[in-house]
């Protein structure tokens, strides 16, 4: 439904240049959403995935360590959307002291997404409400590092952005003005938080999250920090119990797609086009999800029966796999202190692992050595829809 312009046209400035800055329209639409037989049908869809992903954790015998790896293989999605070019690997490394070759901004800028998530989740699990203090704790550890730091974060902007163009008068869009900022993420929480009215998760974070990249109300980060506010509305709202749901990989794949949808979903109002692509988004990744997680499993269960195989040194050398299983780029002090086995016999069990193929060492020092278990990051890498 096609209802004009979501919102007015206010002149602002910036780089010596005046310019239309667009404000948006406090949620819900106006007038209200309308959900044809064919729209209900797609998010119905979207919703029962979203069930059975969340059912699916209930038999995994440790949703930590899937989660654990969901969270960083979303963080390089999400991250390369941006422009980021660092994958899970070079993330992975980075974590354990070992990345090289990578530009060093590019994997900070991810590591300090995986931060932000685990921030958000943990105030999520104290009983903060979705609100301005939490976003700013998010964004400031979204930035803490890279080349955001310099960019206010933690703190609502006090000067314009524009998005695309060396100037405003070159940009693809102009958010609305920095003293619009504080009331219109005000209205935002208000939506977040059932007032004036409840809507569904799964369309309260379809429109919450086109709200948020409309308003864009920091200097930097904005993009991330909008898709992160995905799963959290879905764990917030009780539909998943961990935030194992993410869009990143299909709104990659579906870039051009999705920045023409949020660009008209401002100017012609067709908010229900844009929940269509949003239920499909969200069927996708789940789907994914749940065939990744069992896949997953399959893979632990078989690689852990031919370590069984290896009779006396079976016990100890599963130790180190399920080490390696959690995390799984992984050097060897960090397995012994998980394991609390000593760094010789957790070097004697990598070599059995290594003899059945299952890890791989990827430094080739003698000293300080890094492990990988590839397979596992076959799986957790694919990018299909």
């Amino acid at each position: 439904m096609k209802r004009g312009m979501t919102g007015t046209y206010e002149r602002a400035s910036a780089a010596d240049e005046s310019f239309d800055a667009f404000v948006p329209a406090s949620l819900p639409p106006d007038p209200p959403l309308v959900i044809d037989a064919d729209l209900q049908g797609c998010l119905d869809r979207a919703h029962v995935a979203l069930g059975r992903l969340d059912s699916i954790t209930v038999f995994l015998p440790d949703t930590s360590t899937f989660l654990h790896s969901y969270v960083r293989k979303e963080a390089v999605l999400s991250s390369q959307i941006e422009g980021n070019r660092s994958t899970l690997d070079d993330l992975l490394l980075f974590e354990v002291e070992a990345a090289s070759g990578v530009p060093l901004d590019d994997v900070r800028e991810v590591s300090c997404y995986v931060e932000a998530l685990e921030v958000g989740m943990t105030r999520l699990r104290e009983g903060f409400p979705l609100s301005t203090r939490l976003f700013h704790e998010m964004h400031g550890r979204l930035l803490a590092h890279g080349r955001g730091a310099g960019k206010a974060p933690g703190e609502y902007r006090r000067t314009q952005n524009w998005i695309g163009g060396a100037r405003p008068s070159k940009a693809a869009f102009i958010p609305p003005p920095p003293q619009r900022v504080d009331e219109l993420m005000g209205a935002l929480e208000n939506f977040l938080n059932d007032f004036p009215q409840r809507y569904s998760p799964l369309t309260k974070a379809a429109l919450a999250h086109v709200q948020f990249e409309t308003i864009h109300p920091y200097l930097d980060g904005n993009g991330r920090l909008g898709r992160l506010l995905i799963p959290m509305i879905f764990v917030r709202e009780g539909v998943l119990a961990k935030p194992l749901l993410y869009v990143s990989l299909y709104l990659k794949r579906h870039r051009k797609t999705y920045y023409d949808l949020l660009q008209s979903t401002r100017l012609d109002g067709d908010w229900e086009e844009w929940l269509r692509f949003f239920g499909v988004a969200v069927e996708s990744a789940a789907r994914q999800a749940v065939a990744e997680v069992k896949d997953l499993n399959a893979l632990g269960a078989a690689d852990r029966e031919r370590i069984r195989s290896l009779g006396r040194v079976a016990s100890s050398c599963l130790h180190v796999y399920d080490a390696m299983f959690a995390r799984p780029v992984s050097r060897i002090g960090d397995i012994a202190t998980l394991t609390k086995q000593s760094n010789n016999t957790v070097v004697r069990m990598l070599e059995h692992l290594q003899t059945l193929h299952i890890v791989e060492e990827v430094t080739g020092y003698r000293r300080n050595r890094v492990y990988r278990y590839p397979r596992f990051l076959e799986i957790l890498s694919r990018e299909e829809d």
